[in-house]
């Protein structure tokens, strides 16, 4: 097999990669309707229900002039027959020059890495990962706060199966950032991301409260929703549903730079009141998703940000 160039995870990217990255993105931030991608194929198998990561994907292809196939329903596909995983990858891949999967199961999107030699972008694998929602994020940081080092980031909610903050902690660990981990008992972030913390020297604190005076210490206040679909026991999802409700109100203190991300959708986790403030920022954030994922796309794709810089299919 060539060099697999898969996006699994950004755990294992180096800070200057994921700079690399950002520059691409804010290149097509820049001017996001290209045709560098003219006749390629980009398949989106999403055996998970996404409105928000399929459409940015398939938006992104479309814009940089590929084609898309691909089902947003499992139940279309020949899963419902018994087929496995690996020979539905082996025979997209026939078609495809990129694969951009969304699984219900974790470690998904590795396995199907390991059976073909077109690049996987994880698009979100159980609770594990989710690296292009957290090249977003990163993107939303770095132009909100001018950086992204020695920030103050608050995760706030379902830290126990929200893969948006595992994958965005592993990733911000070359940045020096100091997290504050704030979740009902139930829904704390994991041992092993804690552990993870300790191994790469990562500072981060542990809280059950959420008002404007553990507001006022945050960079970035990341808000999550408990996500029902990922209980076994409803019971527990009724007690932990309403922990952490953001209103307008509890912003009083906050710092000017503060920005409220969420990657969406919400529940009732953030009032409709708060959409109006300047801190929010999760409906740019979203749009943002556009170029993280272009770049990411054209990275895998093997196109530099020199071919980006230099392209001339640019489209006003």
């Amino acid at each position: 097999m060539s060099e697999n160039r898969s996006v699994i995870t950004l755990a294992n990217l180096t800070r200057e990669k994921i700079e690399y990255l950002l520059k691409m993105a804010a290149e097509f931030e820049r001017h996001p309707n290209r045709r560098i991608l003219e006749g390629k194929v980009v398949a989106t198998l999403f055996f998970e229900p996404s409105t928000r990561t399929r459409l940015s994907f398939e938006t992104a292809a479309n814009r940089l002039g590929a084609r898309v196939i691909g089902f947003a329903d499992p139940k279309v596909t020949s899963g419902t027959k018994g087929e496995s995983l690996k020979d539905t990858i082996k025979m997209v891949s026939n078609y495809a020059d990129v694969i951009v999967m969304r699984h219900y199961l974790e470690g998904a999107a590795l396995y199907a890495s390991e059976v073909t030699d077109v690049p996987i972008i994880n698009a979100g694998d159980g609770s594990n990962q989710h690296p292009s929602q957290t090249m977003l994020d990163m993107y939303s940081i770095n132009k909100t706060q001018g950086t992204l080092d020695n920030l103050n980031i608050f995760l706030v909610g379902d830290l126990k199966y929200g893969r948006t903050v595992h994958s965005l902690l592993m990733a911000m660990r070359h940045f020096n950032p100091t997290f504050h981990f704030i979740a009902p008992k139930e829904l704390e972030m994991p041992e092993e991301y804690k552990l993870y913390c300790h191994q790469n020297e990562i500072r981060f604190t542990e809280g059950t409260e959420l008002n404007e005076d553990v507001i006022q210490e945050a960079d970035i206040l990341y808000m999550t929703r408990v996500q029902k679909e990922r209980f076994t026991d409803l019971m527990e999802y009724e007690r932990v549903k309403d922990a952490f409700i953001l209103g307008a109100d509890m912003l009083a203190k906050a710092k000017d730079n503060m920005k409220i991300l969420h990657p969406l959708p919400r529940i009732n986790e953030i009032k409709a009141d708060v959409d109006d403030n300047p801190h929010a920022y999760y409906f740019q954030q979203a749009q943002n998703g556009l170029y993280a994922r272009e770049a990411l796309i054209s990275d895998v794709l093997n196109y530099t940000l020199d071919d980006i810089i230099n392209d001339h299919t640019i489209i006003q």
